[in-house]
């Protein structure tokens, strides 16, 4: 969980008072907004929450604005904010394709992704994951900010043991990774993903392969993540070399694993919180951009997973 510290210096009481709002109504439209919690003393604040870096931002807008904070004119504060972050929004090239965020999450991932090393994106079908992280290393490949992409799954149907399925490497990993290259040639073109593949600029590997290798100047995308034990995902996530980003994608909600294992994306979510240059993104229904019975579907389930179990 990301948090700030923010500390608003020379403030009186009165101007702290007003900045609260009568019961403190003001820190709550925020929060509730920015789905996030005000902790600690006036003016004085540690705000939580995936949001909690924009909620401190409109907090000192707030802070230094005239006339009384109504809230008419925190409502006025928080769109303003959000307009101000879609004009900025990114727009990547990925060959074909000019692709942006359709949502405020998604927008996020994108951001998220530009700006660290290792990104951790969770979330249900439809919600752009995969899709968006293809298309940031079609546009790192393209722009020669990276040298190769590299792609993984495990391969949880088949144990890993992919010596049992005919052809080569790329054809016995091809059906595990087939939303992947679906990606990629929906940028790119068939033709032009073969080429890149041939000149090994885009690389497919399994998971069980990745151990011993050190990744450089590379963009590392890991899909399905929540199918990979803890073992694998530290193995994984150790591969990590200079000049490169990685990338992982999973939903817990759709943990193929014997129930003896446990995941290991659930378990890094959990032990990279707050490291330094690494962010975790955290898509939901309501970033679901296939088809609208998609949505549906994963509200549906997502409603049946809260209930309680006779």
């Amino acid at each position: 969980m990301v948090k700030t510290v923010l500390h608003l210096e020379n403030m009186d009481t009165g101007s702290l008072r007003r900045l609260c709002g009568a019961d403190n109504y003001v820190l709550k439209q925020v929060a509730d907004y920015f789905d996030v919690r005000f902790l600690g003393s006036p003016g004085h604040w540690t705000i939580e929450g995936d949001r909690a870096e924009e909620a401190a931002r409109v907090m000192r807008r707030l802070a230094v604005a005239p006339g009384e904070l109504s809230r008419t004119t925190v409502e006025g504060m928080l769109r303003d904010h959000d307009e101000e972050q879609e004009r900025h929004e990114i727009v990547l090239h990925a060959g074909r394709r000019r692709v942006s965020g359709k949502t405020r999450n998604q927008r996020r991932y994108l951001e998220m992704m530009a700006k660290h090393t290792l990104t951790l994106a969770v979330g249900p079908a439809g919600s752009g994951k995969t899709y968006l992280a293809v298309a940031s290393a079609v546009a790192a490949l393209l722009q020669h900010q990276v040298e190769r992409i590299m792609l993984t799954r495990p391969a949880v149907e088949a144990g890993e043991r992919l010596g049992f399925l005919p052809g080569d490497m790329q054809q016995k990993v091809d059906p595990y990774l087939r939303p992947l290259f679906d990606a990629l040639a929906d940028m790119l073109g068939v033709d032009r993903m073969n080429a890149l593949l041939d000149a090994g600029h885009i690389e497919i590997a399994p998971l069980a392969f990745m151990r011993g290798r050190t990744l450089n100047d590379a963009f590392i995308i890991l899909d399905e993540a929540q199918n990979t034990t803890r073992e694998q995902m530290k193995m994984f996530l150790t591969r990590l070399g200079f000049g490169s980003k990685m990338v992982v994608t999973g939903d817990v909600t759709q943990i193929d694993l014997p129930k003896a294992s446990a995941s290991g994306l659930s378990h890094a979510l959990q032990v990279l919180d707050g490291v330094q240059d690494i962010a975790i993104c955290r898509l939901s229904s309501r970033d679901v951009v296939r088809h609208r019975l998609v949505e549906s579907i994963v509200r549906a389930y997502e409603a049946r997973l809260e209930e309680p179990r006779p």
